[in-house]
C-alpha cells in the first residue's frame, strides 16, 4: 500500500510540528534541570548547612537587586557586599517595598556571576524558595543564607574566583488563591455596603 506522496508530506509536516511543540514545551523544565545539576548560567544549590570546613581564603560576595519592567516594588540590597571565609555560612537582606495602593506579589529569580561560581554558591534559606506577598505601603527585609562551598578551590575554572555576584530580579506573579478571594470578599462587602 503506497501513501500519497502528497499526504506523505503533510504527515511528515504535522510529526515535525508536534516534535518541535513537545521540545518548546519541554526546554524550559529541561534547562532549569540542567543548570541546577551543572550550575550552568550562574544557577546555585541549596543545602540544609554549611559542610563545616571553613577555610582561611575569603572570598568577597556582592549583592544586587533588580525588578522587572513594570513592577511596582521598589527593590535593593540592604548591604552591597560582604567578605567571608570560604565556607562561612553568611546572612544577608534585601529590601522591598510595596508603595502602591494595592497588594502585590512577586517571585525572584536569581543567578551567579561568574557563572563558573555557581555550582559552589549554595543557598540555605532564601526568601527566592517562594512567592511573596506585600500589602499596599509594606516594607519587608528579606533574608538569603548562603556559604560558598569548599570545594571550589579544586575546580580548575572557579578556583581563581575572587569575588562572586548575587544577583535577583522580581517579577510580578498572581496572587495567591487565598490573597485574591480574600480581596474579593473585600470587594463584594464593599460593594454592598454601598
Amino acid at each position: 500500500m503506497a501513501i500519497d506522496p502528497q499526504k506523505k508530506t503533510v504527515l511528515q509536516l504535522v510529526g515535525v510540528v508536534i516534535f518541535m511543540g513537545a521540545m518548546a514545551w519541554a526546554s524550559v523544565p529541561f534547562y532549569n534541570w540542567f543548570c541546577r545539576v551543572t550550575g550552568f548560567g550562574g544557577t546555585t544549590n541549596v543545602a540544609e548547612g554549611t559542610t563545616g570546613e571553613i577555610l582561611d581564603r575569603t572570598i568577597k560576595i556582592r549583592f544586587d537587586g533588580s525588578k522587572a519592567r513594570g513592577f511596582g516594588w521598589e527593590f535593593k540590597p540592604v548591604q552591597t557586599e560582604m567578605t567571608l571565609r570560604i565556607g562561612e555560612e553568611g546572612l544577608a537582606f534585601y529590601e522591598a517595598y510595596n508603595p502602591t495602593d494595592r497588594v502585590i506579589a512577586g517571585q525572584a529569580s536569581y543567578n551567579v556571576y561568574p557563572y563558573e561560581a555557581g555550582a559552589y554558591f549554595d543557598k540555605i534559606e532564601c526568601f527566592c524558595f517562594s512567592e511573596q506577598v506585600l500589602q499596599p505601603g509594606e516594607r519587608v527585609q528579606m533574608p538569603v543564607s548562603f556559604f560558598v562551598d569548599p570545594e571550589i578551590v579544586e575546580d580548575r575554572d572557579a578556583k581563581y574566583t575572587k569575588h562572586i555576584t548575587l544577583s535577583y530580579t522580581f517579577y510580578e506573579i498572581d496572587l495567591p488563591e487565598e490573597e485574591q478571594a480574600a480581596l474579593d470578599t473585600e470587594a463584594t462587602d464593599q460593594g454592598s455596603v454601598n
